[in-house]
C-alpha cells in the first residue's frame, strides 16, 4: 500500500464518524488538535450518559470503552511512552505533514482505526437487531423461552467443539497403538520397555532421519529438525510423544502436537542469531534479575521457584527458559550438589517463604532417590506449607508416574500440615490419552491435586478449542489453573495471539461453560515482575496502535499500590494478521468479529 492509497482508504473510514472527521481534518497545530479531539471525545461520552440513549445499552458500553481507549491513544503521554505519535501519524496519512522516516500504514492499522470509529458511533453490529423473545414475558413462559435459547446456544457451541479431537477417542487410541507398534519394532523393543520411563529417556529422538522412518515429515519440518542440531538448539521427542503424532504429514489432526516440539524455520533463524550474542540475551522474563542465588527464582513474597534440573525429556518450542535449557542429554543440566544444597539452605533461611515450586526444566527427569531427597529437605523446613512440582511428563512421558515415584511424593502430602500439588501442561485435548489419565489418577487417589497451565498459542486458539480441552481435563482429574498469554519473544512470533483473543475467549467461550470447568485464570507474565491478570482491565492500558497494526499496552505490576515499581510496555500481535492466519486455516472471520472491541 502506498501513501495515496492509504489516504483514500482512511478518508473513507473517517466517514463512519463525520464529527470526528471534521475535528481530525481541521488545520489546527498538533497541540490544539489534540485538545480538540479530547474535547470531542469528552462530549461524546457525556452525551451518551443522558437518559434518552440513542443506542442500545450494550453498544453504549462498547462506545464508552472506545472513548476511553481513544483518549489514551491520542494523549501526549502515550506518544511519549511509545515514541510514536498516533495523531501525528494520521496527519501524515492525510497529507497534512511529511512522512519523513515513517512507513506506510498496513491494512491492520486501518482496520484498527475503522473498528475504533465503529465502536465510537455504536455501529459495531455485533449484537442481533432483535432482542430475545423471553424478555417480553414473565414466569414460566419466560423460563421456557430462555431455556430454548440456551439449548440453541449449546448446540452452537457443540458445532465448534465437535471439530476437535480427544486422544481418549477409541479410533484415536487404536491409531496410536499402531504408532506404538511401529516405534517398538524400529527399536527392537517390547511392551515392558515401553512401560519403563528410563527406556523412553534412553531413546529420546533427536534426528530427522529417525523420525521420518516412523512418521512422515514435510520438507520444512525435516529441514527445521536438521537445523536444530547445526545451530545448537535443544531438540528432542520422547518415543511416547512421537506416538501421538499422526503418521501422515498433513497436520490435519496433530497440528498442535507437532507445533509443540518441531520449531518453525523463523524460530531457528531468530534463535541462531541470538546464540551468537552474550548468554542471557534471550532471558525474556528477566529471570537473572530475580535469582538471588543459583537455582532459585523469586518474584513474589511467599513463594520461590527451585530449579534442580534444567532440561526436559523433550523441549517445548516456546519454552520460557529456552535461553537456559540444555540439550536433553546434557550433563550441565543438573544443578550441582553444592549449589542445590546452598539453594535449600537459602530457603531454610528465608522464613517468609511458605511455598516452593520445584520445576526446571522437568525435575521428574531426576531419579526417584534424587526427588525423594529434595522433597525430604523441603519437608524438613518448618515454614514450608506447600510444595508444587511442575512437570510435563504427564503429557510427554506418563510412564514416569510409576508406583514407586507416586509413593515417594505422596508421603510428604500431609493434610493440615503440608500440601503437595502437581502442576502440568496439556496444550490440546489431542494430547490426552488413557496413559496420561492413568498417571493423573494415581496422584488423585493419594489426595494430591493435579493442575494445568495452558499456554494459549495460535495452535489452540480457534473458537471453543481451549474450552474443549478444559472440559476433557476435568474429566480425567486435572484442574484448569492458568491460561498464559504466549511470551512476547521474537523467536516465538508464529505462536503468539493477540491479547484481545484471550479476552474474547474468556468472555464469550469459557463463560458459556460451567464454573467447575472454567477455573483457570487468564494471565500475562510481565518480564521481571510476574503475573498480570488479564480479566481485570484496570491492570493495563492501551497506549497506541503502530503502523503495522500492532497495539502497544502498558501493563501494571502486581505490586501496584504496594511498591513503586515501573510499568511494562508490550507490543502485541496484529489482530488483522492473526485473523488472516485463521482464515488461511479454514476459519470464518465472522466468528471472531467482536475481537476488535476488546482492549
Amino acid at each position: 500500500m502506498d501513501w495515496l492509497e492509504a489516504k483514500q482508504k482512511l478518508w473513507k473510514i473517517l466517514d463512519i464518524s463525520p464529527e470526528f472527521k471534521k475535528v481530525l481534518c481541521a488545520r489546527y497545530p498538533t497541540k490544539e488538535k489534540r485538545e480538540k479531539i479530547n474535547e470531542f471525545l469528552s462530549q461524546k461520552y457525556d452525551a451518551n450518559l443522558e437518559e434518552d440513549l440513542k443506542i442500545h445499552s450494550l453498544e453504549w458500553i462498547i462506545t464508552r470503552d472506545a472513548v476511553k481507549m481513544m483518549r489514551q491513544i491520542f494523549s501526549h503521554r502515550s506518544a511519549n511512552l511509545s515514541k510514536f505519535d498516533f495523531l501525528n501519524y494520521l496527519d501524515v496519512i492525510l497529507g497534512f505533514k511529511k512522512a519523513n522516516h515513517l512507513v506506510c500504514p498496513s491494512e491492520g492499522f486501518l482496520e484498527e482505526v475503522k473498528h475504533l470509529l465503529l465502536a465510537l458511533e455504536g455501529k459495531t453490529k455485533i449484537y442481533p437487531a432483535q432482542k430475545p423473545a423471553f424478555l417480553k414475558y414473565k414466569g414460566r413462559m419466560a423460563a421456557k423461552l430462555r431455556s430454548s435459547d440456551l439449548t440453541q446456544l449449546t448446540k452452537k457451541v457443540s458445532s465448534f467443539t465437535k471439530r476437535y479431537l480427544c486422544g481418549l477417542s477409541e479410533s484415536i487410541v487404536q491409531e496410536r497403538l499402531q504408532n506404538k507398534k511401529r516405534i517398538l519394532d524400529f527399536f527392537h523393543a517390547t511392551q515392558s520397555d515401553w512401560d519403563d520411563w528410563k527406556w523412553h529417556i534412553a531413546h529420546i529422538i533427536q534426528s530427522s532421519e529417525v523420525i521420518q522412518k516412523l512418521i512422515e515429515l514435510s520438507e520444512e519440518e525435516k529441514k527445521s529438525i536438521e537445523l536444530t542440531a547445526k545451530n545448537r538448539i535443544p531438540f528432542g521427542i520422547t518415543p511416547y510423544y512421537l506416538s501421538l503424532m499422526d503418521y501422515k504429514k498433513g497436520r490435519e489432526k496433530d497440528y498442535a502436537i507437532r507445533a509443540q516440539v518441531i520449531p518453525p524455520l523463523s524460530y531457528i533463524d531468530n534463535v541462531s542469531q541470538k546464540n551468537e550474542q552474550p548468554q542471557g540475551c534471550m532471558d525474556f522474563m528477566r529471570e537473572a534479575d530475580t535469582s538471588p542465588i543459583d537455582g532459585i527464582t523469586r518474584r513474589y513474597p511467599m513463594i520461590v521457584i527451585l530449579k534442580p534440573f534444567l532440561t526436559c525429556p523433550q523441549i517445548c518450542v516456546y519454552c520460557q527458559r529456552n535461553w537456559q535449557i540444555h540439550s536433553v542429554d546434557s550433563p550441565e543440566a543438573l544443578l550441582q550438589p553444592k549449589k542445590l544444597q546452598a539453594a535449600l539452605q537459602w530457603i531454610q533461611s528465608e522464613k517468609t517463604v511458605t511455598e516452593v515450586l520445584v520445576t526446571g526444566g522437568d525435575p521428574l527427569m531426576l531419579s526417584d532417590e534424587q526427588i525423594g531427597s529434595i522433597l525430604e529437605s523441603l519437608a524438613s523446613i518448618s515454614h514450608i506449607e506447600r510444595i508444587r512440582i511442575g512437570t510435563r511428563t504427564f503429557v510427554t512421558m506418563p510412564q514416569r508416574m510409576s508406583d514407586s515415584l507416586v509413593k515417594i511424593i505422596s508421603q510428604y502430602h500431609v493434610p493440615g500440615r503440608r500440601e503437595i500439588l502437581m502442576v502440568t501442561h496439556f496444550e490440546h485435548a489431542y494430547e490426552i490419552t488413557p496413559e496420561s489419565m492413568q498417571a493423573v489418577q494415581k496422584f488423585r487417589k493419594c489426595g494430591i491435586d493435579v493442575y494445568n497451565q495452558l499456554v494459549y498459542t495460535f495452535y489452540n486458539s480457534r473458537r471453543f478449542e481451549a474450552c474443549f480441552l478444559r472440559n476433557k481435563l476435568r474429566l480425567i482429574g486435572v484442574n484448569p489453573y492458568y491460561t498464559f498469554n504466549t511470551k512476547g519473544k521474537e523467536e516465538t512470533e508464529e505462536y503468539r495471539v493477540p491479547i484481545t483473543r484471550l479476552l474474547q475467549e474468556q468472555k464469550e467461550e469459557a463463560r458459556v461453560f460451567p464454573g467447575s470447568v472454567r477455573t483457570d485464570e487468564v494471565v500475562f507474565n510481565v518480564p521481571g515482575m510476574g503475573k498480570n491478570y488479564l480479566r481485570a482491565s484496570q491492570h493495563r492500558d492501551l497506549i497506541t496502535i503502530f503502523p503495522d497494526g500492532r497495539r502497544m499496552y502498558e501493563f501494571h505490576p502486581w505490586e501496584k499500590k504496594i511498591s513503586n515499581v515501573d510499568t511494562y510496555l508490550y507490543t502485541d500481535v496484529s489482530i488483522y494478521d492473526y485473523l488472516q492466519r485463521l482464515v488461511s486455516s479454514g476459519e470464518h472471520p465472522e466468528d471472531y468479529k467482536s475481537i476488535w472491541y476488546y482492549y
